[in-house]
């Protein structure tokens, strides 16, 4: 790994291809609040930009160069040169962007070769037409407006700090990179495991129409012992290919995947034309199912109980942009050190890599849909685009076992009793189905949920005792309520969904991290702030053994891992220390003592 390039590690360990340039580094840069540059041709090679930054760190943070800063610029250029690398000749380039926020354009030489819209998502583009030979000039026009129909998230919308939402991040912020594919290429991997039927089955698209010669060739193996190798044919651009795990003539199972064993099998698809490579991909998956019967969760069949903690994934000197793939190994790590066996990564598509630890190393994950926060019709058609391109980029990860597209109605004030807002939400959750079925679904985290396989409600009650009484009926809450807002949205109803309780908790110190006053506004958590380890422990230990007591609930989530900025209820500061004895939180979250 190169040091002087941050984040220099291949991107997607899960659609890897040997053809790799990491772009990352310094570029040149420039704000562009009069929306001159096009005008005068920035596009265009030669034109020098007057700052430097260094990718894939936004200009608000302290690792780019420029900040920390909390100003808003909506329009941002971006420029540096690149040479193509000669194991590249003679084959298509295309460049990967990881998540650029929120719509661009990008240029190659001059020429505009495309864009993208959608601040979370990765794209690619293919640049071969617009290459030369020798050094190539790339440049960007970012437009990053204070706009609330897009997807936001935590991302606050003016300047300063506000409530529990927080500084932006605009423009690149995750890798940038080149990759060289041949004629034909594979543009979709996805593995759909079957552990009932011991196989998997691979649905593969490439870009454009195959030859008729050509062919598939799928590699499974595992631990580095091939498992089973198969060959297909293609009739276009898409193929549907199963391939069985079971052992011929042998006993042994197939290896399941679990927070307790997280077994990982390796697979390779090779797009042949007689004995000619014309592209290869390596991927990885683990054999698992996850399912809600009766009211409970079943991971491969067995009774699942989830505890969970919330985690936002930022960070102090990078903000959303993971400062090093350490710190995301680290962050699993911490989650499970500390008794969890999951994370609902919150408000976040979070980096490709984190799933990848948690993958690695067993740690259950909700996969988020960031909000946006008015509701029209540009609304709805980003978040499904969002959702479409989390599910399509992340499905191979058997970490996720729960997409969630709404959370606290944000987005949706009115789909207590709003027909369209109501549709919205439906829609969310059907198109989660229709392009995943392998995974649960929270429809509206928090209250006022419409339809989905997961019944969260969040409830930040100071003592174990008021916990208790809010959820001593469970036909009292579904039809009464949270302590804050209906349980479902008018027109919806029980449908043997598992119930959870997905926030809790929340409890800050007054003398442990940041204190005082943060960008003119007071750090908060929930209820009164508490001044000693042992006023902690006596808190959080009544408040699980609550929740763990409710005889139909399935799980819980605690919030949260870390302090962010002025929000101060992190079991950790910002940089990542603990504040209490992580044997005893274990241990109360594992109910060993």
């Amino acid at each position: 790994m190169n040091a002087a390039i941050p984040r220099a590690e291949h991107p997607r360990p899960d659609f890897m291809r040997d053809t790799f340039l990491n772009l990352n580094g310094e570029w040149q840069f420039a704000y562009d609040d009069a929306d001159a540059g096009l005008r005068e041709g920035w596009q265009r090679p030669g034109t020098a930009l007057p700052l430097r930054i260094t990718v894939p760190f936004a200009y608000q943070t302290r690792m780019s160069g420029l900040g920390p800063t909390d100003e808003i610029h909506p329009i941002l250029w971006y420029r540096r040169g690149f040479a193509v690398p000669e194991k590249m000749a003679g084959r298509r380039v295309l460049l990967r962007f990881g998540a650029v926020d929120y719509r661009c354009s990008v240029y190659v030489n001059g020429e505009m070769v495309g864009g993208h819209a959608g601040g979370y998502m990765p794209f690619a583009l293919d640049i071969t037409g617009a290459l030369r030979a020798g050094e190539n000039d790339l440049c960007l026009r970012v437009e990053d407006a204070p706009d609330c129909a897009q997807p936001r998230g935590k991302q606050y919308w003016g300047r300063g700090l506000m409530g529990c939402w927080y500084t932006p991040v605009s423009g690149i912020w995750q890798t940038v990179y080149l990759e060289a594919v041949g004629a034909c290429a594979l543009t979709r991997l996805r593995v759909v495991p079957d552990i009932d039927r011991q196989l998997f089955t691979a649905d593969i698209a490439l870009d454009r129409e195959p030859d008729p010669d050509m062919t598939l060739e799928l590699t499974a193996s595992f631990e580095g012992r091939m498992c089973r190798r198969v060959t297909a044919t293609l009739s276009g651009r898409r193929a549907s290919v199963p391939v069985s795990l079971s052992q011929r003539g042998g006993v042994d199972p197939i290896e399941l995947w679990s927070p307790e064993r997280p077994a990982l099998y390796d697979l390779e698809v090779r797009l042949l034309k007689g004995e000619t490579v014309v592209d290869r991909v390596r991927t990885y998956f683990g054999m698992r199912s996850i399912e809600v019967k009766a009211g409970r969760v079943y991971l491969n069949h067995r009774r699942l109980y989830q505890r969970l903690v919330l985690d936002q994934g930022y960070w102090p000197d990078s903000l959303l942009t993971p400062p090093s793939d350490e710190a995301l190994r680290r962050d699993v790590e911490l989650t499970l050190q500390l008794g969890y066996n999951g994370a609902r990564k919150h408000q976040k598509l979070e980096d490709p890599r984190y799933y990848y630890w948690a993958d690695r190393l067993g740690l259950l994950v909700w996969g988020e849909v960031p909000s946006a926060y008015d509701f029209s019709f540009e609304t709805v058609r980003n978040l499904s685009d969002t959702l479409a391109d989390f599910i399509d980029r992340d499905y191979n990860h058997p970490s996720i076992i729960c997409w969630v597209p709404l959370n606290e109605s944000w987005g949706v004030p009115e789909i207590s009793a709003d027909p369209r807002q109501q549709a919205a939400a439906r829609m969310l959750v059907q198109q989660a189905r229709a392009l995943d079925g392998t995974r649960l679904v929270s429809s509206n985290d928090g209250w006022e949920q419409v339809e989905g396989d997961i019944c969260a409600l969040h409830d930040y009650a100071a003592d174990g005792a008021t916990l208790a009484r809010h959820f001593e009926d469970r036909r009292a809450v579904e039809v009464g309520g949270c302590d804050v807002r209906a349980c479902y949205a008018r027109g919806s109803a029980p449908a043997g969904e598992a119930f959870m309780v997905t926030e809790y908790g929340g409890i800050a110190f007054n003398s442990i991290g940041p204190q005082g006053e943060m960008g003119g506004m007071q750090t908060w958590g929930y209820h009164d702030k508490v001044g000693s380890e042992e006023a902690f422990f006596n808190r959080f230990a009544s408040v699980t053994a609550a929740i763990r007591a409710i005889p139909y609930c399935q799980g819980y989530c605690y919030t949260q891992l870390t302090d962010v900025m002025q929000e101060i209820n992190g079991v950790l500061t910002p940089d990542r220390r603990c504040k209490v004895s992580v044997k005893r939180f274990a241990a109360i979250n594992r109910r060993e003592g």
